[in-house]
């Protein structure tokens, strides 16, 4: 299958990073309240990781809307964004993982202490679990505050099932979602795959989604 991102495309709809549209659930209240607290942390760097869709993008867009700052992707992240940084308050870096300048990293860390700069980090995996060959990066990188997004609960499944299909302009009975839920992967990503593959095939078949819709998604 494609990416997930280039099928979704293909529905013309806009990911919304707005305060009301993230759904608080026993799976992310904890990040979610960190980042609501600023600038009250124990440390000035916040390390938030799940798996991919979990919502670390979303959270950290409702944090620089509310209290100002610089977001980057990881990867593109340079001397010029380190120069940048001393003007900001806050820093995002987005999708972190260990292909990263270590030495830039290194110096990014010293600045937020120095300059008493907050920098929150998007990642996978914990920062703490990530093989530095700096050892000193290593030794910092234990030094955060770590904030994990758990798999979905059935509450926030339900959530982000029925606000899908609610973008999408599809009415479907709570019972149907009830019922995709018991039966789906705890996944967020296989949860966003299930909702193409319903959609896709409901259009395909020129009918509403019932049982025997979901059934065909879920065989497929």
């Amino acid at each position: 299958m494609k990416d997930l991102n280039q099928l979704l495309l293909k529905f013309d709809l806009k990911q919304n990073y707005h305060h009301e549209d993230f759904y608080v659930s026993k799976s992310n209240f904890y990040a979610f309240n960190l980042i609501n607290k600023w600038p009250k942390w124990e440390k000035n760097i916040l390390n938030i990781y799940g798996e991919k869709y979990s919502g670390k993008t979303h959270l950290s867009n409702i944090f620089i809307k509310k209290f100002k700052g610089k977001k980057i992707i990881a990867n593109q992240f340079s001397n010029e964004t380190l120069k940048e940084f001393k003007v900001f308050e806050n820093l995002v870096l987005d999708d972190f993982d260990e292909n990263i300048d270590e030495l830039l990293m290194y110096s990014l860390f010293n600045v937020a202490d120095q300059d008493n700069k907050y920098i929150i980090i998007n990642s996978f995996i914990p920062i703490n679990e990530i093989n530095f060959k700096i050892k000193d990066l290593t030794s910092r990188a234990k030094n955060c505050l770590f904030a994990k997004i758990d798999k979905p609960d059935d509450e926030l499944m339900f959530a982000i099932l029925l606000k899908n299909f609610s973008d999408r302009q599809i009415t479907i009975e709570k019972k149907l979602i009830e019922f995709i839920i018991k039966r789906i992967d705890r996944s967020y990503g296989k949860i966003y795959e299930f909702i193409y593959k319903i959609d896709e095939i409901s259009l395909k078949k020129k009918k509403s989604i019932d049982f025997k819709i979901i059934k065909e998604a879920l065989k497929d």
